[in-house]
Order: C-alpha cells, then sequence, then structure tokens
C-alpha cells in the first residue's frame, strides 16, 4: 500500500490524498485551494498523478476545499466512480455548481481587466456548470456509517460519522493483496463534539496508519456555552447602538447552526423574538433545505417535538440579488448572516462595505479565516480595508467567537487519535506548519510524519 498527498499538505486546503493498494487508485478527496495564494494558477496546475488512471474517488464530505476539483479531475480525465453518503452527494452538487459559477464569473472578470490592460492573461474558467454537471455523472454508490462496501476485490472502505458537517465522514480503507492486509484510516475534517445538530465523531477502532487533518492542533476552543453568550451579547449591544450585526456565515453548517442558536435565543427571551434576520446565501438557503432532508445525519432528539429547529419568527430567505441589495437600506435592528465565512467573495462583501465604517454596527467571525483573506485582515485589526475596489475604514466592533467552530480542538483531536488502536504512522494534514508541528509534540511516541506536496510513503 501506498499513499501520497497532493493538497492540504503543509497547507489548510486542497484537500486531496491518493491511495494505491490491491492494483487499484484511490483519490480520497479532491478539493479547491482557498486563502492567500494565487488561487486560480495553483488549482489549474497538474494534479501530481494521472487523473485517467483513478479508480475511486471516495469522498469524505462537502466542503469545497475538499471536494472543488472534482469537475476539474474529470474535465482531465477522470472516468471512475465516487462514493460518498447520500447527505454529501446532495451537498457537493450544490458546492460543485456553485464554485462553477462562480468560476464562469471570475473568468469574465478577468477578461475585462485583460482587456483594458491590453495583456494576454489566463481569462478560462477552471471549468464550467456544463463541466461540474457532467462530473456528477461519476457519483456512484451511497456509503452509510459504519457499513463495510467492497469497493472492488480485495479492497474494503468503511465511512464513519466524523461529526463536522452533515454528511461527513472519516474512511477506514482496508485492502488485501499477495495474503498481506493493510488499512489506513483518513480523517477528513473531524468534528467539535457536542454541538447542537450533529452527532460527535465516531473514530475507527483500529487500523495501520492514520492521516489526519489538524486545523486546530494547537489551540482549545472556548466553551460553547460562552461563545453563544458572546453571540447574544453582540447583537443586543449592537441594536442597542442602532446598528446592525454582519456575520460572514459559511453556507454548510456554520449558517444551519447560528439559525439554531438564534432561534433559541428568541424562546428563552435573550433576543428580541421582532428580530430580523436576513439569510442572504442562495447556497446556505438550499443547504439548509438539504439539512432538513437528511434527518439520519442529524441528531434523533431534534425531530422528537415536532418542530423545524431551524426556524424562527423574523427569518428572511434572501435568494434575488434585488432583495440582497434592498438589505442595505436597513440601518439597524438586522442580523445579516451572508456568504462567504473568509469574506473573500459572496455577498458579504457588499454588507462589510455598507457597515464596517459605522461605529453602530458590529461584524462578527464564527469561523476560521485562512492568510491572505479580508476576513483575517480585519480579524488582525487591519484599520482599513479593501472592499470591491473600495478602500473602507473599519470602525464597526469586531467580534471573533471561534467556539462555532465545526473543527474539532486540540484536546478533542488527541482524543480522537488515541482511539485508533495499532497505528504505527501518523500523518498530518490539512493544517499550517507551525499548527503541525505544535501538535505533532502532543502525540506519543512513534512515527509521525508532516508530509509535502506530492510526498509519496509505501505503508
Amino acid at each position: 500500500m501506498k499513499i501520497s498527498f497532493h493538497g492540504a499538505a503543509g497547507d489548510v486546503t486542497g484537500s486531496c490524498h491518493l491511495v494505491e493498494a490491491a492494483g487499484r487508485r484511490i483519490l480520497i478527496d479532491c478539493g479547491m485551494f482557498q486563502g492567500s495564494r494565487e488561487l486560480h494558477q495553483e488549482n489549474a496546475e497538474p494534479f501530481g498523478f494521472d487523473p485517467t488512471a483513478i479508480d475511486f474517488l471516495l469522498l469524505t464530505h462537502a466542503h469545497l476545499d475538499h471536494c472543488g476539483r472534482i469537475p476539474l479531475l474529470a474535465k482531465r480525465g477522470f472516468r471512475g466512480e465516487v462514493v460518498t453518503t447520500a447527505a454529501s452527494r446532495d451537498l457537493a452538487r450544490l458546492v460543485i455548481l456553485d464554485s462553477a459559477h462562480l468560476q464562469e464569473e471570475e473568468s469574465q472578470r478577468r477578461g475585462r481587466t485583460s482587456s483594458r490592460r491590453g495583456s494576454d492573461g489566463d481569462t478560462e474558467p477552471l471549468y464550467s456548470t456544463v463541466d461540474a454537471l457532467g462530473s456528477l455523472d461519476y457519483f456512484g454508490r451511497t456509503a452509510v456509517y459504519g457499513e463495510t462496501l467492497e469497493i472492488a476485490p480485495g479492497l474494503r472502505a468503511t465511512f464513519h460519522d466524523a461529526g463536522h458537517i452533515l454528511g461527513s465522514a472519516s474512511i477506514l480503507l482496508e485492502a488485501e493483496e499477495s495474503g498481506r492486509r493493510r488499512s489506513v484510516v483518513l480523517s477528513g475534517d473531524i468534528g467539535n463534539a457536542g454541538r447542537p445538530l450533529l452527532r460527535a465523531p465516531e473514530p475507527p477502532a483500529a487500523a495501520d496508519a492514520v492521516v489526519m487533518e489538524t486545523t486546530y492542533g494547537d489551540r482549545l476552543h472556548r466553551p460553547l456555552d460562552a461563545s453563544v453568550n458572546e453571540l447574544f451579547q453582540a447583537i443586543t449591544e449592537a441594536f442597542g447602538r442602532g446598528g446592525n450585526v454582519i456575520v460572514p456565515t459559511f453556507a454548510l453548517e456554520r449558517a444551519q447552526e447560528i439559525l439554531f442558536y438564534l432561534r433559541q435565543g428568541i424562546e428563552t427571551s435573550r433576543l428580541p423574538a421582532s428580530m430580523q434576520v436576513f439569510l442572504d446565501s442562495p447556497m446556505a438557503i438550499s443547504a439548509t433545505e438539504i439539512f432538513r432532508r437528511h434527518p439520519e445525519a442529524c441528531k434523533p432528539e431534534l425531530l422528537r417535538d415536532g418542530k423545524d429547529p431551524l426556524a424562527l419568527p423574523g427569518l428572511h430567505m434572501v435568494r434575488e440579488t434585488a432583495q440582497s441589495m434592498a438589505i442595505n437600506h436597513i440601518s439597524g435592528g438586522a442580523v445579516i448572516m451572508a456568504g462567504n465565512g473568509m469574506a473573500t467573495g459572496g455577498r458579504v462583501r457588499h454588507h462589510l462595505k455598507h457597515n464596517l465604517w459605522r461605529r453602530e454596527s458590529s461584524v462578527v467571525f464564527v469561523g476560521f479565516a485562512a492568510k491572505g483573506t479580508l476576513a483575517r485582515e480585519i480579524i488582525d485589526g487591519a484599520r482599513q480595508v479593501e472592499v470591491l475596489g473600495e478602500e473602507i475604514p473599519v470602525r464597526a466592533h469586531i467580534h471573533t467567537i471561534n467556539g462555532f467552530s465545526a473543527h474539532a480542538d486540540q484536546a478533542e483531536l488527541l482524543a480522537w487519535r488515541a482511539a485508533i488502536k495499532g497505528a504505527e504512522t501518523t500523518f498530518l494534514v490539512h493544517g499550517e506548519g507551525p499548527t503541525m508541528e505544535t501538535f505533532a509534540r502532543k502525540l506519543p511516541p512513534g512515527r509521525i510524519e508532516i508530509p509535502q506536496l506530492h510526498q509519496q510513503f509505501e505503508l
């Protein structure tokens, strides 16, 4: 068994790992690079392997940095089978099609820029909507948590609930060849236990090797109750000043979780029942609908009383651009949740443009912000930032609430790893360099590897 790392190696994004075993080539995820890189160029580079030679793609979950290059993989010749959970299939369709739309928009923007400058820069999208639709044809069998799939002779995969987003999984891959058995666990993204909507992660019992994410491997999250209290306080104080609350929101999981807590705040009278909440993200709206379609991936107690855990009285689902623009006429008393969470694109940039300079308003970040993103600039204390081509002073109250993270923190990552017995090697991926080095020092003695991009190992 061999494994090589073609993304999220020494970096947080672009998850893509290749396992060669039992005469087959199995890709685990094929995600987009995000953050401060020259992203179009980075994502357009060769994968580091031949896409036509890949037999299977096992998808851990539907975040863009895990599934976003599947259409490019198919465009370059992949004709294998994509295996994932039912919820991840529905969400991946949504994410991939949205990504294609954004690729086409960005391509048009680069074309206009090149035309003005008289240059011949690369203006082609990574992939089109047609490419994205074509890639969906390769989604095949559905994985069910805890049930082993024989994906090919001598090759078995078991998806275990990762508790990260709806449908997310860690994957135990077992291979038998020449009378020898080897196994590897690939974590995907590991969830933060105790979340209101999803079950806690359930790691496999044993494996010969472990590939695990380390996004928050150097820190502990704040207690969840304290984070919820801070969110409610930020909203109350902004409303008291006559301002709005802008929440840059990831469409998958974070949007649904914040809706749950806002509903809880109204029900307990900690937030005003008259509060107006705008979910200004077509993707988040669709993801919320998909969430309701997959109760099998949620905590069963959420559905016992027959209530919709994501419904609240003043909620407005904003799909149309004209509706989104109209929100900017509201000067106070609104919670505006808009994509995307790192503020690198999407409608949230328009709302930041109209509220960052206002002392009355607040901006609440509830998720990870990679280096080089607008969200990270604001979090790090920039006094002025560029938003949609304009320099905007940062006068709004800025809140960073890390307790809402959908990722496990250091203690939870260590507990997840400790639950897997017999592993001879631990590969650390999906983290920034210093974070992975800090986490490595916390692990028990053993072989620990921090792979470089395209590096291969024998298992």
